[in-house]
């Protein structure tokens, strides 16, 4: 859909094809009286006037357009906007992982007339990366905790994570906003402060000041510290893109059109060989799709693949030429005394479900002797950079103390009797193996142990600092005043790659504070 823009050089005069209207057609008797006509003096009523349309090409400015929430002069907000406009490689990087879906949620927040400010909001909960995984155990671009995104229709197993599928985490996110909107008697700032922290902490902090004849706006409600700030986010991050030009930012121009489309592939396939079919590499195909936990989508579904509008013909071709059997590899394994199919299904790197339902197996009964027929990877593991155990293995191996210890989760174990084993903090132990604290282990899971993480002295003296950022602040900044290196900053808040810091952020700090008074 491509949005036009009409300016009316000036205003118009009725043309004389329309004052013909008004005049009664004359019968066949009076066409040949003699009867003259009333002349229509065309000279007097056409104009010069002319209509120009102007074509939306980019995204960008179809937002801009679109931009209705009141920006106010609030602090916060005024923070927040010169956080952007001193970082503009932070939205420039936003730009370039939004090209292919931002499109596609414009389009569906248009459909539903909700404030296209909403579109904006997957930068504030995750800076557009699909990836995301934060130490609340929300994930995807949108941010879902797991109870949110069952609620609104999202599946979740160890195939697939419905939270990251961006078209349908981007259904469910606006489903729970419009849900949320009605919720707070239609208050768009309370409702996306409901996003965030709920509605019930939003319509209690109103009820609370009505009570005490307070004024109820969201300014005046008194919230959770990251609730009062995520709201200012959103709105100084609204001004800056409609401003963009004004504060010197240049956000790379997205393409006003469809960029990716939806495929129903209509059962399982390996990601390899999909990507093979679109002419794509597996990370670029899994990058579009990072729903899918593992090397292939998921057995029981969804069996939907995102490819780019350019590569459907040639995929959906392919596809059409290959066999439902040979979309996948198999192996065929002898069940051997003793296994059972959780033995044989972690062994594999797949389910007992998926093979109960390959191989048609009522209940978990299997005869020692018979053989089962085995999903597995075309490809070495290696080539699946972007599943689960992948992105958990690269993020096992960065180096985060003296020495890397591979922990077997055994049977009663938790990540708070791991880590007070080790000596280390459950949030260190969740942030090496990407895990929020209060996921569930598995039995023969492998964690990351770092240890040798701070040096001690016998003349030092270590304590945990929590440090709240400042406007102006940096994390070289603050490395320098507390006497730390920045990739210690980096590793003990679980920033990664990403430096970026924003004022109101907290941070947490393990500091000498001999070195530190010296």
């Amino acid at each position: 859909m491509r949005i036009q823009t009409i300016v009316i050089a000036g205003s118009l005069s009725l043309l004389s094809a329309c004052q013909s209207l008004d005049t009664p057609a004359p019968d066949a008797a009076q066409s040949q009286s003699n009867t003259p006509t009333p002349a229509v003096n065309i000279e007097e009523t056409q104009t010069s006037e002319t209509i120009e349309v102007v074509e939306i090409t980019d995204v960008w400015e179809r937002i801009r357009l679109g931009l209705t929430l009141p920006v106010p002069e609030h602090k916060l907000v005024k923070q927040y906007r010169e956080w952007y406009i001193k970082h503009p490689q932070h939205l420039a990087r936003v730009s370039q992982r939004a090209t292919p879906f931002l499109y596609l949620i414009v389009e569906e927040i248009e459909k539903r007339d909700l404030p296209i400010e909403l579109a904006l909001l997957p930068i504030v909960e995750s800076a557009f990366d699909p990836f995301a995984y934060s130490h609340g155990a929300a994930s995807g671009l949108w941010q879902f905790t797991a109870p949110m995104a069952k609620h609104f229709g999202l599946q979740m197993n160890w195939w697939y994570d419905g939270r990251r599928d961006v078209p349908a985490a981007t259904v469910a996110a606006l489903d729970m906003l419009e849900y949320l909107y009605k919720k707070t008697d239609g208050n768009w700032l309370y409702a996306i402060a409901a996003y965030n922290t709920g509605e019930g902490r939003v319509l209690n902090a109103a009820k609370r000041n009505r009570k005490k004849g307070k004024p109820t706006d969201f300014w005046s409600l008194d919230l959770p510290t990251e609730t009062e700030r995520y709201v200012p986010q959103l709105l100084a991050l609204a001004d800056v893109v409609q401003n963009a030009e004004k504060y010197g930012i240049k956000l790379t121009p997205i393409k006003n059109d469809p960029q990716i489309e939806v495929v129903n592939i209509k059962g399982q396939i390996d990601l390899a060989l999909a990507a093979g079919f679109a002419n794509m590499t597996t990370s670029e195909l899994h990058k579009l799709n990072p729903g899918y936990n593992r090397w292939s989508t998921a057995p029981q579904g969804p069996h939907n693949l995102v490819l780019p509008v350019d590569r459907v013909l040639g995929f959906e071709l392919a596809l059409a030429d290959t066999d439902a059997k040979e979309r996948l590899n198999w192996e065929r394994y002898k069940i051997k005394s003793g296994d059972s199919l959780g033995l044989i299904a972690q062994r594999f790197r797949t389910t007992p479900s998926a093979l109960r339902a390959v191989n048609d197996i009522k209940g978990n009964t299997i005869i020692a002797g018979k053989h089962l027929l085995i999903p597995v990877a075309a490809k070495d593991p290696e080539q699946y950079a972007l599943s689960v155990d992948q992105r958990q293995l690269s993020k096992q191996n960065v180096k985060r103390g003296n020495q890397k210890i591979t922990y077997s989760v055994k049977s009663g174990d938790s990540l708070w009797k791991i880590a007070k084993a080790h000596d280390v903090k459950i949030s260190q132990l969740a942030s090496w193996n990407s895990m929020a604290p209060k996921d569930r282990l598995q039995i023969g899971q492998k964690l990351a142990i770092w240890t040798g993480n701070i040096k001690q002295g016998s003349s030092s003296i270590t304590r945990t600092v929590n440090y709240t950022v400042r406007s102006g602040d940096s994390l070289a900044r603050i490395a320098s005043k507390f006497k730390v290196r920045v990739n210690d900053l980096v590793r003990w808040n679980s920033l990664e790659k990403s430096k970026y810091i924003q004022p109101g952020q907290k941070l947490k700090l393990y500091v000498n504070v001999t070195d530190v008074r010296a």
